[in-house]
């Protein structure tokens, strides 16, 4: 049994440094449990990457405490990391969530069939589960997904409140407003910390109602003389109702394409979350049979990602549907911070098509997920935490929440702004700052979930900027350069001619140098190379695409 000063130990591993890769371990003595298991998408300058996870070294090292992984919602940046670390796990670890976040867990799961399936265990709004030293709390929230829940924790050292991803809607697509009577309750009970969304931190006012963006949708979709073609995050299903309530009161047809859209309406129609009729849906390979003005198209893609399917429809290469000018094409999300380049390159897509563009700037059709600064006011006054951490954000949105945590009343030394792998420690109720724990990011690339290599990250970029150049040098026994052979890829036209006229004599030259010199060994004549033919490229067109130096004796 943990001695009575045991201490709480809260880490975040993930969620402090952006939009994604949430996750927190709680260690009470010999007990552990995870909240979230998420993944962030790549910026531009990580070429290659396919995916970020947090670091869980930490969760591995400690397995044997792990009593559960708690999961509050299923959006990919609460969720995504979940098969890599349950592969790398190596006993089964039960998951608590909702039915609906449980069904998209599952779904992903299904794409890596060496993962052995977890423990599913169903929660709801008012469950209570005993893990260890933790008796844990589910209470509902809002947010842009159904079923999101906030989390309740009490241990021997004190009591902690982590909200989530959350809004306070008021009127919710699907009636289910917060559970403001628990968290008032948790509040009177006594809220030692308090772990609140900052993504909207910096947001004066409320977060509209998602049933805000409705009328809007259907207007357009009622308005439009040819298809419509939705692009949403294909785990929005209250948007996705919403999309399919209006193309439904206006005689029109649903298809769904993408991927992740297709798996994920599937899930939710199964599980009672997303309601349309079979009659109403139409496959996307029916449907030439079907009027245009019949038509709306639920679809992914609206990150810019180049592989969804508005992209892949932008572009005129999707199998079996196509955007024409008549048509009208709504960008129903918002992009994440490093996705505004790819978005705009569709949009520039589909301009150039000759199609009607909606997006939030031009009508409302999309409002956000997370609270604003007046609810999170809102649930500062409802906890009343005696110590407040702002979570889930980038150094703005949690300084910014910081400062509504100091208005609302809490003094300044029990704020605590942390970064990733930073940790708190609970003792006797009070709070104060811990030892760090090893941190960062690791990579899916391809294939391989491999750590953060910034060698590897600087020479993909550098190809990608200035291309590469590859010479091959074949010396015969004597030590004389018998040929020199020169090629490049994506290198400018200017630098090919270059290296046809003068490459060939330079590096011969340098050879020739090194051989009478004594210093023809493999390794001094590779950088001699490398280095002649750097400088020569550098002087006559400021550019240094990577050489490889070859060099053979025969």
């Amino acid at each position: 049994m943990p001695k009575k000063d045991t201490a709480l130990r809260i880490i975040p591993l993930g969620g402090l440094d952006g939009i994604g890769k949430n996750m927190t371990a709680f260690e009470y003595g010999d007990d552990m449990v995870l909240v979230d298991a998420g993944l962030m998408f790549p910026d531009d300058d990580q070429p290659g990457i396919d995916l970020i996870l947090p670091d869980y070294t930490y969760v591995l090292e400690n397995e044997d405490k792990l009593r559960g992984i708690i999961i509050t919602h299923g959006h990919e940046d609460h969720i995504g990391a979940l098969p890599y670390l349950l592969a790398d796990l190596t006993r089964k670890v039960p998951i608590f969530s909702s039915k609906l976040t449980l069904g998209m867990i599952e779904g992903k799961l299904s794409e890596f069939p060496s993962v052995k399936a977890p423990k599913y265990r169903e929660v709801t709004d008012g469950s209570t589960i005993t893990l260890g030293a933790f008796t844990i709390s589910l209470f509902r929230m809002t947010h842009s997904i159904p079923a999101a829940l906030g989390v309740f924790m009490s241990t021997p050292a004190g009591t902690v409140l982590h909200t989530g991803d959350f809004k306070l809607d008021q009127t919710p697509i699907d009636g289910q407003q917060p559970n403001y009577h628990a968290i008032n309750q948790f509040g009177a009970q006594g809220v030692d910390l308090l772990l609140s969304d900052s993504t909207n931190a910096t947001r004066p006012g409320f977060t509209p109602s998602e049933s805000a963006v409705g009328p809007a949708l259907r207007h357009i979709i009622k308005n439009a003389p040819g298809r419509v073609f939705v692009a949403s995050f294909s785990s929005h299903i209250h948007r996705l109702q919403q999309i399919c309530d209006a193309s439904v009161a206006v005689g029109r047809k649903v298809v769904v394409t993408g991927r992740s859209m297709l798996t994920n309406t599937k899930v939710a129609r199964e599980l009672g979350y997303l309601n349309i009729a079979d009659d109403d849906i139409v496959d996307a390979y029916d449907i030439d049979r079907v009027p245009d003005e019949k038509i709306v198209v639920m679809c992914t893609g609206s990150q810019g990602e180049p592989l969804s399917a508005l992209a892949r429809m932008a572009n005129g290469e999707h199998k079996s549907l196509s955007i024409h000018e008549s048509d009208t094409v709504i960008i129903s999300a918002t992009p994440v911070p490093g996705n505004e380049k790819s978005v705009q390159a569709i949009v520039n897509a589909l301009s150039k098509i000759g199609c009607d563009i909606y997006d939030k700037n031009r009508a409302l059709v999309h409002v956000s997920g997370h609270g604003s600064s007046e609810e999170l006011k809102l649930m500062l006054a409802m906890a009343q935490p005696r110590y407040f951490m702002p979570v889930h954000g980038e150094a703005q949105h949690l300084r910014a929440h910081a400062a509504l945590g100091r208005a609302s009343g809490i003094p300044e030394d029990r704020i605590f702004i942390l970064d990733n792998g930073d940790s708190l420690e609970m003792v006797k109720h009070k709070v104060r700052r811990g030892h760090a724990v090893e941190s960062g990011v690791v990579y899916v690339d391809g294939g391989t979930v491999t750590e953060a290599n910034p060698v590897v990250l600087r020479d993909r970029d550098k190809l990608a900027q200035d291309g590469v150049v590859t010479c091959t040098v074949v010396l015969s026994k004597r030590g004389r350069s018998a040929t020199v052979e020169i090629a490049s890829r994506g290198v400018a036209a200017s630098t090919d001619e270059m290296l046809a006229a003068e490459g060939q004599r330079l590096v011969r030259a340098q050879v020739d140098k090194l051989v009478g010199s004594g210093a023809a060994n493999v390794d001094a004549l590779r950088r001699g190379v490398r280095n002649s033919l750097s400088n020569q490229l550098w002087s006559k067109t400021h550019a240094r695409p990577m050489i490889i130096p070859v060099v053979m004796e025969v």
